[in-house]
């Protein structure tokens, strides 16, 4: 194990997930401050998944075939940190707000996929390396939670944006001393059917393999719920429990903090389970997560909350996670950097957009205004939460049971134990 390189990686993962842990949490309560909140919370985060749906295409025409992947990271993040700066001069302009949020979007949702190719080009041991590298993600996502929702107590204001565009900036410029990794495409045609993953597809000729892309693609839909409407629910448990979730972004990292549990536990657990069971936990710890959060909505029991908040580290790891590895295992390598594209693009993109849209639209509906200090402010009243986590509690067990049933990859859950 070549401890030198991995927390060279991991320095890089750090930043990366600080960075969207600086706003994913807090974006929804300060617009909501600054009287752009409604339906444009719900557009906010839906900039994320669409840029999450264009990032491949980038990826396949120009950054797998002309740069290097460690150039191409740091012009992204600098990119992307210039334009999170930017966001709070121009909040009495909404469609200038969220255009600069876009093009953060657009420059950050790349990056995702290439930190993970340039992370196992370099590792010599992906299953045992990997999820170290990955956890300081998890701990770099945990840190920024705490500095901005613990120390600053900045949840609503505008320095979550400065802070994250700050970091952006500074792993841009890391990114330069990262090692050298050629564009791994370098040299062929580019084909709109590799960039999709068709040609993967027909080549792998796997069932199971559809199946857990599409089933990563529909569980990405409680992360479009969590993340967007998570914060406000906290946000309105405070009213009925004062002592506790003043600041979301703080018990949320909590979520991120268990993370770094699971992730170490993934090598083990991949011999122990295989590769169906570590998803099926994954997904099982979505459905109990809502059923929590539904239960807790009409007293704000901090006890039930925190335990939702907590598994977060089984429904990130074990799916997404797992997932990745999954993929690594699965194809060949002349195939991994379009399918971990096409991953983040049914996951980050289509998955996450439906969830955004669809919980959106429930909120939308259900939601009544009041003014505080001069703004408009959106909320639900606590028995409409508990209707709106019970149904997307139900969407998860159904979608839980159908890649139960069809997923049955025998072959890799052997090959797996074998490690």
């Amino acid at each position: 194990m070549n401890v030198s390189l991995i927390i060279r990686l991991g320095v890089m993962m750090f930043v990366q997930y600080a960075i969207w842990g600086a706003w994913a949490p807090t974006l929804g309560n300060y617009m909501n401050t600054i009287g752009i909140g409604g339906d444009l919370i719900t557009t906010a985060y839906s900039l994320g998944p669409i840029s999450a749906i264009i990032a491949p295409f980038f990826l396949g025409m120009v950054a797998d075939r002309f740069f290097d992947s460690e150039k191409v990271l740091g012009v992204l993040c600098i990119l992307a940190g210039v334009a999170m700066m930017a966001m709070p001069s121009f909040t009495d302009s909404p469609t200038l707000f969220l255009g600069l949020l876009f093009l953060h979007a657009l420059c950050y949702m790349p990056t995702l996929g290439l930190t993970a190719s340039l992370s196992f080009h370099h590792l010599s041991n992906q299953e045992k390396e990997f999820p170290i590298v990955r956890v300081f993600g998890t701990a770099g996502w945990v840190v920024i939670g705490w500095v901005i929702g613990g120390m600053l107590k900045a949840d609503a204001s505008a320095m979550p944006l400065f802070i994250g565009g700050g970091i952006s900036v500074f792993l841009g410029l890391y990114s330069f001393t990262l090692p050298n990794t050629p564009p791994p495409m370098a040299g062929r045609k580019t084909s709109m059917r590799e960039i999709l993953g068709v040609d993967a597809f027909r080549a792998l000729k796997s069932r199971s393999f559809v199946v857990f892309l599409l089933a990563s693609m529909l569980i990405f839909i409680a992360f479009g719920t969590y993340f967007p409407f998570a914060p406000q629910y906290l946000s309105e448990m405070n009213k009925l429990n004062p002592a506790h979730f003043a600041q979301p972004s703080f018990e949320m990292s909590f979520g991120q903090f268990s993370e770094i549990f699971f992730m170490l536990l993934i090598p083990l657990l991949f011999v122990r389970l295989g590769v169906k069971w570590m998803l099926v936990l994954g997904m099982l710890a979505w459905v109990a997560r809502f059923t929590l959060f539904a239960s807790a909505a009409g007293t704000g029991a901090f006890w039930m909350i925190m335990i939702g908040i907590a598994i977060h580290g089984i429904c990130y790891d074990f799916f997404f996670v797992t997932g990745q590895i999954y993929i690594e295992k699965k194809t060949p390598p002349e195939m991994r950097g379009q399918i971990q594209s096409l991953l983040v693009l049914l996951t980050q993109g289509v998955g996450f957009f439906l969830g955004t849209q669809l919980s959106g639209a429930f909120f939308s509906n259900r939601a009544y205004s009041e003014t505080v200090d001069g703004a408009d402010v959106f909320r639900l009243l606590p028995e409409d939460w508990a209707v709106f986590w019970w149904v997307f509690a139900g969407c998860t067990t159904v979608f839980t049971v159908i890649f139960f049933v069809l997923f049955n990859d025998k072959v890799e859950e052997k090959e797996t134990t074998t490690v």
